[in-house]
């Protein structure tokens, strides 16, 4: 009788336990099953953000060819070239040609290949070259039988007379007369002209 009742009373503890451990365990599965479930819909929903960002990115880039940066009617076209065997400089300022209107940065580089664009605007171009040559822009001013000559000096260095101006050396100060006689070098045709222009 005693075994009978021992036996019952381990069988219904191992039933209780069999219970309890169902009842502990269950909800933790079905939380995590909720919690897969979350996590997938997260991850869809990123997707469809991440796929809809994509195509408004793409969209914006298309609007940004289309509206690709051109030459206007009123565009100064500048261009400086240096030039490596005086190391100077030359720039020159001119309003855009008619045909050069509405171009691209690209579409003006093939009209000009020997240029670097260094600037590009629509209503400001710069472009750049080099070259391994003088600028030709290189004076002598020297007194010539008391008359105030031009020389334009050679890529070799010998002298080339250019122009006879109307200045006599006579009424000069003495200093600029001395000047005269070794001769005084100039640099650019701007600055040849102011220095006529200081002495007519």
């Amino acid at each position: 009788m005693n075994k009978t009742i021992i036996s019952l009373i381990a069988i219904m503890t191992i039933i209780a336990a069999i219970f309890t451990a169902i009842a502990i365990f269950s909800p933790k599965q079905g939380k995590e099953n909720d919690q897969k479930g979350i996590s997938i819909a997260e991850e869809e929903i990123l997707d469809e953000c991440t796929d809809e960002y994509e195509q408004i990115e793409s969209q914006d880039s298309i609007k940004a060819n289309t509206q690709e940066e051109k030459t206007s009617p009123n565009c100064s076209l500048n261009t400086e070239t240096y030039f490596s065997k005086c190391g100077h400089t030359k720039k020159e300022y001119a309003n855009l040609p008619q045909d050069l209107v509405n171009l691209s940065k690209e579409e003006l580089a093939e009209k000009y290949p020997d240029y670097e664009i260094k600037s590009f605007a629509t209503n400001n171009v710069t472009l750049y070259q080099e070259k391994e040559e003088t600028c030709g822009e290189h004076y002598m001013v020297k007194d010539k039988e008391g008359q105030v000559v031009v020389y334009q000096i050679l890529e070799d260095g010998t002298q080339e007379e250019l122009e006879e101006t109307a200045i006599t050396t006579e009424y000069l100060p003495e200093t600029d007369k001395i000047n005269m006689k070794k001769g005084i070098q100039v640099n650019g045709k701007q600055a040849l002209n102011q220095l006529i222009e200081d002495y007519e």
